[in-house]
């Protein structure tokens, strides 16, 4: 089969995504990641050259054509960027199969994609099939872009060692909830002797910066920066803080699944992408409020034991959720929609 992807770029999570979704898939899958902009992190695009697929930047009408009617499949990878708004009709070739990959939730903005001829549409997570038109809910499937770190587990930590908090993700008020800072500032005083500095990690937006300065424990945040190794930036880390904005835009979110896998135990808001990854009281705390998670950080802190239970329980959810899983969800999907093609074409000519 041969599928044409085409995407803004490969950054961020979809890069990551379709890395790990290309070393699972089987050889006689031929896949060309045609992008609108050239990748600035080039590392998703070499791993899945690397893998046996194509990459090329191109925004040339006639070249677009061509590729798509090269294909079996047409994929388009979405999340509200403008520039596929604004080539995707060009990849709507006769008798080429289209799909539809939405790596936002719609739940806020940006919306869902309005797509709605593309044969088949792909969310990342039945939180949003409730908004699914109903035009295209039976032609809509659910397929994870979250992946853990594979043969992770969790392990023990020395039980001497104090407890460690990490935050790993977008550091900005866009998708970071306000009120971190002021979650971190609530814990007992009594508590410093007990807690290592709180890291954020991630590119950190100068208004960050600044209200995490303006905190009344500064002391208590460590502002890491951008890393190109998440899993040894959350090695040393016990709990994994992940509280994000009620309006988010995700849906798999990354971040939460790979801290999980090394066994960090999560502490996040009730937002629903969050409670259908974490399993409050068992994989980890789905807190209500901002007063809701100083509570459980307190209790983490203090209860090495429940630590350790939930630790356990984070991992195992996590590995869960496999990207061999979505290559094989995805090669039934596209080869359900080839052997639709070739039947329309059977009919055609019979």
């Amino acid at each position: 089969m041969r599928i044409l992807h085409i995407a803004a770029h490969l950054g961020g999570g979809i890069g990551k995504a379709h890395a790990a979704i290309a070393r699972e898939l089987p050889r006689d899958v031929e896949q060309t990641f045609l992008l609108l902009e050239p990748p600035i992190d080039r590392r998703h695009a070499h791993v899945i050259v690397r893998s046996g697929g194509r990459v090329v930047v191109e925004r040339d009408p006639a070249q677009i054509r061509a590729l798509a009617l090269q294909a079996d499949i047409v994929q388009l990878e979405y999340w509200g960027h403008p520039l596929l708004n604004q080539y995707a009709q060009l990849a709507f070739a006769p008798g080429v199969k289209t799909v539809c990959w939405s790596h936002v939730s719609g739940l806020f903005a940006p919306a869902l994609p309005t797509f709605l001829a593309v044969d088949r549409l792909v969310l990342t997570s039945d939180i949003s099939l409730p908004i699914v038109p109903w035009a295209i809910r039976n032609r809509t499937s659910v397929i994870n872009s979250g992946f853990g770190f594979t043969g992770m587990r969790s392990h023990a930590r020395p039980p001497l060692r104090k407890p460690a908090i990490a935050y790993l993700g977008t550091v900005d008020f866009k998708k970071l909830h306000r009120e971190i800072f002021d979650a971190v500032d609530a814990l007992d005083d009594d508590m410093d002797g007990d807690l290592a500095p709180i890291a954020l990690w991630g590119h950190i937006n100068p208004e960050v910066a600044a209200w995490a300065a303006a905190m009344r424990h500064p002391e208590r945040i460590a502002l890491r920066g951008h890393t190109l190794d998440p899993l040894s930036a959350l090695a040393e880390a016990d709990i994994f803080f992940y509280p994000l904005r009620r309006d988010h835009y995700g849906t798999a979110e990354n971040a939460l699944v790979e801290a999980m896998s090394m066994g960090l135990v999560p502490v996040v808001l009730d937002n629903p992408a969050e409670t259908k990854i974490v399993a409050h009281g068992k994989s980890g705390f789905v807190a209500h409020t901002i007063d809701e998670c100083v509570s459980c950080l307190r209790r983490l802190v203090q209860t090495p034991s429940l630590r350790e239970q939930m630790a356990a329980n984070a991992a195992r959810a996590a590995q869960r959720k496999s990207p061999a899983h979505s290559a094989d969800a995805f090669v039934a999907l596209w080869a359900g929609l080839v052997a639709e093609r070739s039947s329309t074409q059977v009919r055609q000519y019979a």
